[in-house]
């Protein structure tokens, strides 16, 4: 089951059909299962404070995935996203909300699959991953 939620804001996925089921076929591509995955959507300071308190992390970010997995080949998590964060995002890189919008909400979900971006070379091949995903949608 996959859902979208608001905390805090009032923000609605803009395709909300369409995007679940990109999500869900992205998912199946990888040989996974969605079991219960929720994304809420947050601003700067919700997601900072989760940031502070989870991860001891103390700046902002535009996404942080908790994986709540616990049998191999189901995706379960939670997947918060900053809206603040992806509308400044895509106007300092000159490209539609929406766009910067899906890639961070396949961002989140690759990450539950196993992609990481903790260093140079894992940020290339995560990015390569979003573009893939993002021309299927």
């Amino acid at each position: 089951m996959l859902k979208f939620f608001s905390e805090e804001i009032n923000f609605k996925q803009p395709h909300p059909l369409k995007t679940s089921k990109w999500i869900k076929s992205i998912s199946q591509s990888e040989g996974y299962k969605i079991g219960s995955l929720n994304y809420i959507f947050c601003s700067d300071d919700y997601l900072l404070e989760i940031n502070r308190q989870y991860l001891q992390h103390d700046y902002y970010t535009d996404i942080i995935t908790f994986d709540n997995s616990e049998d191999e080949g189901i995706l379960e998590g939670d997947i918060y996203v900053s809206v603040d964060r992806v509308k400044e995002n895509a106007q300092n890189l000159g490209i539609a909300f929406d766009l910067e919008l899906r890639r961070v909400l396949i961002h989140g979900l690759l990450h539950l699959i196993g992609f990481g971006d903790s260093t140079e070379d894992l940020k290339v091949e995560m990015r390569a991953k979003e573009d893939a995903c993002l021309l299927q949608y």
